[in-house]
């Protein structure tokens, strides 16, 4: 922004009072190339519509990387050793998988729910397992809201139950 300012403002820095000007070929211009992105390639094999074709995908890619830093909460970990460099990408990439086949499923469902929002209402599930001294344990699963069943019915998960209780 700064730098389009500076091209078409001019700014007189000699004289002893502030004086400026607008440089009315760089205005034309700016208003010319306003709203319109300009790509540039080496590739001189690509057509014009073949650099659109591959630029397009990087929102999507750029928009990953704005989930697993925000929803996903990935942080920057700093890695030496390349295996663990190989683990945490693996890591980032699957959890981005998860997000994304969660947003597919829940936008198809029309369920009315963000991954975030569905995982927020899922992660009031809870199972308890219980042993009072030293007796059988007692096992017990919350209730599921209607919300709950909603969101797993979209993201075609069963309904957790005490026979098969959920592991972390």
């Amino acid at each position: 922004m700064k730098r389009d300012i500076a091209r078409t403002v001019r700014v007189d820095l000699k004289c002893e009072s502030f004086t400026c000007s607008i440089d009315d070929r760089a205005l034309a211009h700016a208003r010319l190339m306003d709203g319109k992105l300009l790509l540039v390639t080496n590739a001189a094999n690509l057509t014009p519509d073949d650099v659109i074709t591959r630029y397009k995908p990087l929102a999507d890619i750029e928009r990953g990387f704005r989930v697993l830093k925000g929803e996903i909460e990935i942080g920057p970990v700093y890695h030496r050793l390349l295996d663990r460099i190989r683990a945490h990408a693996s890591i980032c990439f699957i959890a981005l998988i998860l997000y994304r086949v969660m947003r597919s499923r829940l936008h198809a469902s029309d369920a009315g729910f963000s991954p975030e929002r569905a995982l927020s209402r899922l992660r009031r599930i809870q199972h308890h397992r219980v042993t009072l001294n030293g007796t059988q344990p007692v096992a017990g699963l919350s209730s599921i809201s209607q919300d709950q069943a909603d969101i797993l019915s979209a993201l075609s998960i069963k309904k957790p139950t005490l026979d098969a209780p959920l592991t972390l």
